[in-house]
């Protein structure tokens, strides 16, 4: 593998403050008042418009006037509520030493994306930063992988892997069709990955380094 792609949030970035609180914002301009920001974490990961409409049954107007209302707050505020993983930079220093492309692919608005990497002082290491468009042109995990690959024509698939947290990562590599690895530590669930069929999961970020070398 010569080509190694980051999820964001749930990979590179704990990001539960800053997203669940601006869905608890977002509902509230509904008269929907939730206090339980574990609840919320469902919202991590998939497009903000499918989920006001899976889990708060809102129509696709409602939808996208609650995420309206989520980057309210989410620009000012919320993006910078968040802390970078463990391990993270060291992992990307070692990668970077081995030339491997590093690039993101995340559902999370591309400007967002770049705020939350300069935040952490690692958007140096990054090769390309694709995330959705705010038009929703662009939003599952596989249009922003096709993206990737549309903007750097010369990377293979068959070179190329995702490094995602939850089910949607895996699935969206697997319709964009290249291969994913899980990590443990963030939103999503290990069995349901596995399932999905990650080639494999790790617990800590640094393990990716050796194990692409076994690959």
């Amino acid at each position: 593998m010569k080509n190694i792609l980051f999820d964001l949030d749930g990979t590179i970035s704990n990001s539960k403050d800053g997203i669940t609180k601006c869905v608890q914002y977002a509902l509230r301009s509904f008269d929907i008042y939730e206090d339980n920001l574990n609840k919320l974490e469902a919202f991590i990961g998939p497009p903000l418009v499918d989920s006001f409409m899976k889990y708060y049954n809102f129509s696709e107007t409602e939808a996208k006037e609650a995420t309206t209302k989520y980057r309210q707050r989410y620009s000012e505020i919320g993006v910078h509520e968040a802390e970078i993983y463990p391990n993270v930079e060291e992992c990307l220093i070692k990668l970077k030493n081995e030339n491997f492309f590093i690039g993101l692919a995340s559902s999370k608005p591309e400007n967002f994306c770049k705020t939350v990497l300069a935040d952490f002082n690692i958007i140096q290491y990054f090769d390309d930063i694709a995330g959705a468009t705010l038009d929703g042109k662009i939003s599952s995990k596989k249009d922003v992988l096709e993206e990737v690959f549309l903007r750097n024509n010369n990377l293979k698939k068959e070179d190329s892997l995702l490094i995602g947290d939850t089910v949607y990562d895996v699935l969206g590599a697997k319709y964009a069709g290249i291969s994913c690895i899980g990590v443990s530590y963030g939103f999503g669930n290990v069995e349901e990955m596995k399932k999905a069929g990650a080639i494999a999961v790790i617990d800590d970020i640094l393990e990716l380094v050796d194990l692409l070398k076994r690959l």
